[in-house]
């Protein structure tokens, strides 16, 4: 398993972090945690899709995210051992972590102090996520917005976000979510069948999704 958030971290260290983590597995639905809930753990996905969501003022459920094989969630939880949950992770599908309790990770980095690099790096990693989703927000035509955020969840396998959930992650609305989808549809990059949209693809939408130029 390749961890493109670590890299640049040694791989010494990288197997250090391993070591002291703890496979958990959950099924579709399953709630990871609770917005609220402490933060004692951070978890490394193996395999599966996890969506990130909150509640809006308006009592609404949104997804702000959606994080899969190779990347991370609840960064934070390594930082500060009285934080709690910002938001509620729940499982799309069955899926696989490597969860590093604060705990561990605390007596790992007393032991070893360059253990801080994979702390930087994490949360490094997060933040320029952060960065790359608030620059499309502001600045890509929301299209292009769909379609990027379409070729990430494919490139995982189906996509099995409803159109709701897909115009959520991408900040626009369900309707030019469909026109998007439909568009892809005719042009034969993808399929829309019950509960996922299966990819045909994936090359096409990640050009598109860069330039639209077709």
């Amino acid at each position: 398993m390749e961890w493109p958030l670590l890299a640049g971290v040694p791989a010494e260290e990288v197997q250090h972090l391993l070591a002291i983590s703890r496979r958990r597995r959950f099924e579709k639905g399953e709630v990871v945690f609770h917005r609220g809930d402490p933060a004692d753990s951070l978890h490394l996905v193996v395999s599966g899709r996890f969506a990130i969501r909150l509640m809006t003022p308006v009592g609404d459920t949104a997804t702000l995210a959606i994080c899969g094989p190779g990347q991370s969630f609840g960064d934070l939880a390594l930082v500060d051992p009285d934080a709690h949950r910002s938001a509620t992770v729940e499982a799309l599908e069955r899926a696989e972590t490597r969860a590093v309790l604060y705990s561990e990770f605390e007596r790992l980095q007393g032991e070893r102090p360059e253990m801080t690099r994979v702390l930087v790096a994490l949360l490094g990693a997060a933040l320029r996520r952060t960065n790359e989703l608030l620059l499309d927000a502001l600045y890509v035509p929301a299209e292009r917005r769909v379609l990027r955020r379409l070729a990430e969840l494919a490139a995982g396998g189906d996509v099995v976000l409803t159109q709701e959930e897909l115009a959520e992650v991408a900040g626009t609305s369900r309707s030019t979510v469909n026109r998007v989808l439909r568009d892809e549809e005719k042009r034969g990059s993808l399929t829309l069948e019950r509960g996922r949209t299966v990819v045909l693809d994936l090359a096409a939408i990640e050009r598109r999704g860069r330039v639209m130029s077709e």
